[in-house]
């Protein structure tokens, strides 16, 4: 799919990459390092798409004229009694074992906050998943953690994984959301710019 201005996906994610190609879309991906730290009083479903503006704002400077596509992705357990909390990439093999304890048995919100930017025009948005997790067994979280290596993954796990063939039996929303690019909210974001024969 040719658009009018060349498209920039500003993310090291092979997942969005794959998305995007799958999709049909011409880029090329380049990324600016960026401070990713976000306000303890943010509430938590403002923080994707808080994130994704931060990414596509480094742009801006040498921006002409690209489409910068920027997004980022939040896995939310929802505790009771508690404050909603998002589960980071894990640091190591007990962090992310914590992580998917924590998810078993349950359901999660997963948020991917989406920044379109051009020279003329910034355009963001959020798009949410509920995902339903079965229980799971020290076994299988083990095995997953060993052979997925889960660290770069936002609360342990990647739903086009093995966690996700075994003990996902519910989706409420877009699988490519909890992927990490709700692709059906950037096609119609790049709608526009879609040269049509």
């Amino acid at each position: 799919m040719k658009l009018s201005r060349p498209l920039v996906l500003a993310s090291n994610s092979p997942r969005r990459k794959e998305i995007m190609q799958n999709a049909g879309y011409e880029f090329t991906v380049k990324v600016i390092p960026t401070d990713e730290r976000f306000s303890a009083d943010m509430p938590v479903e403002e923080v994707p798409v808080f994130l994704a503006r931060i990414k596509a704002e480094c742009f801006r400077e040498n921006l002409q004229d690209e489409i910068i596509i920027c997004a980022d992705t939040v896995v939310i357990i929802d505790q009771e009694n508690k404050k909603s909390s998002i589960l980071n990439k894990p640091d190591d093999h007990s962090e992310a074992k914590e992580m998917l304890r924590l998810l078993s048995g349950r359901a999660h919100r997963v948020i991917t906050g989406v920044c379109v930017m051009t020279a003329e025009e910034t355009v963001s948005f959020a798009d949410t998943s509920h995902v339903h997790f079965k229980e799971l067994s020290d076994w299988e979280i083990d095995y997953y953690i060993e052979r997925c290596k889960p660290f770069d993954k936002a609360g342990a796990y990647g739903v086009q994984d093995f966690i996700g063939m075994i003990a996902i039996p519910k989706i409420e929303g877009s699988f490519y959301t909890v992927m990490g690019l709700p692709i059906h909210r950037v096609y119609e974001a790049l709608g526009k710019y879609v040269l049509r024969n």
